[in-house]
């Protein structure tokens, strides 16, 4: 079978290349931060509180706990809507604005180049994701209350 025909008949089920790609971002990407944001999510309040830290790198110095929280939230519960492309836009969102005050931070402190480079790259996948929403293979599409929604 050539290629041509594999992508023919997998756009004739309703699903096109695109489509799988984004699929395999959002699975791939979303276990990565279920994983990475598990220790942060069940770390409690203290990690929160250094987590929410890094919200005075954009002048929020106000509520350490509840920022750090948020961002654990976002990375953990966000990678599992990822995975199953619920929110997705949403999500991707949380996870923008997450990684761009993980950026600050990180330039901020005594970091490589390579671990700076790191949340910057993850913010663009996010903001790619912001703008394409989930694609077809998405449980959110399944969904008829929630098969239209922006925030898909």
């Amino acid at each position: 079978m050539k290629s041509e025909d594999h992508t023919q008949e997998t756009a004739e089920k309703g699903m096109s290349a695109v489509d799988i790609g984004l699929l395999v971002i959002r699975v791939g990407v979303g276990i990565a931060f279920v994983l990475h944001g598990y220790p942060k999510i069940a770390g409690g309040p203290d990690m929160w509180r250094g987590l929410g830290g890094a919200m005075g790198y954009i002048g929020i110095d106000f509520a350490p706990v509840f920022w750090g929280f948020m961002a654990a939230f976002a990375e953990f519960f966000g990678g599992i809507l990822l995975v199953f492309g619920l929110f997705t836009r949403i999500v991707a969102i949380l996870l923008v604005i997450t990684m761009i005050v993980a950026t600050l931070k990180l330039n901020a402190g005594d970091a490589s180049f390579g671990a700076v480079l790191h949340p910057a790259k993850m913010a663009v996948v996010f903001l790619g994701l912001l703008i394409s929403g989930p694609g077809k293979a998405s449980v959110q599409l399944v969904i008829p209350a929630l098969r239209k929604r922006w925030y898909g």
